[in-house]
């Protein structure tokens, strides 16, 4: 495993990468409402990404077709963009994306409710976000990887959810996905040892039912496997001395 530390120069540049990310997401909050098609919330959100002046890494990437992952309920991740499937009263949306400026990436990822939604939803998505936020307390120098794993399932699991097994998050820079691979549940050993400069993906993905999940017929969407709700958490860190630092929050969102 070779995990890149990220140059003075490189981290600037991922700061204003995660910065219009965030505005990205910021926008499409705003934008989300009943009736809208996840195909609308794609097109909007490639149009910002590319009026920023940036690339969107996901389209194409690996074959996949949009900018944006739209994922909805029981759609964990990778959920494909369609003008036939529109979002509803009560439903809950996971928008995940990326942006490339001048060769460095950023990613993120937001679960959000469409109208009023059930408080047993409301609490799922309270839950995945709070696990994130509870992993990268372990995230400096000095630490361990599996310390942010852990800390991510105890987390859900004292509150009686399951974390996805078969999805992980990544380093993260000059690619979409590097070294390392970063579970959201426990490892065996203690893994790498961090060190500033790092830049990572960490990204809970909770199911309200049992972790197990099944890919359609797309060979992308991935939902889970007894029908649960799902919610996902993500944000770009950057690895320092006293912590780390959050480099796609957006304006205003609160810890």
């Amino acid at each position: 495993m070779s995990v890149s530390i990220k140059s003075p120069k490189q981290i600037e540049l991922m700061r204003e990468a995660g910065r219009l990310l965030a505005l990205v997401h910021l926008e499409l909050y705003k934008a989300l409402k009943p009736g809208m098609s996840t195909w609308d919330v794609d097109q909007l959100g490639e149009k910002m990404i590319r009026d920023f002046g940036c690339i969107p890494n996901f389209k194409n990437y690996n074959g996949y077709p949009a900018a944006i992952c739209v994922s909805v309920n029981d759609e964990v991740v990778h959920g494909i963009p369609s003008k036939h499937h529109i979002l509803q009263e009560g439903d809950i949306v996971s928008l995940d994306c990326g942006l490339i400026y001048k060769g460095l990436h950023s990613d993120a990822a937001r679960t959000w409710g469409i109208g009023e939604i059930s408080p047993e939803a409301k609490r799922l998505i309270s839950v995945t976000k709070t696990s994130f936020f509870e992993g990268i307390k372990l995230a400096k120098e000095g630490n361990h990887l599996f310390q942010i794993s852990a800390a991510i399932q105890d987390y859900v699991e004292a509150h009686g959810y399951s974390v996805v097994r078969d999805l992980v998050g990544h380093g993260i820079g000059t690619h979409l996905h590097e070294d390392p691979q970063i579970p959201n549940f426990r490892q065996r050993g203690r893994g790498i040892r961090l060190q500033s400069g790092m830049t990572l993906a960490v990204e809970p993905m909770v199911n309200e039912g049992h972790y197990d999940v099944e890919w359609l017929d797309d060979d992308w969407t991935v939902v889970t496997r007894d029908g649960s709700l799902s919610a996902h958490y993500e944000n770009t860190i950057l690895v320092t001395p006293d912590g780390c630092e959050i480099l796609t929050m957006m304006p205003g969102e609160e810890p």
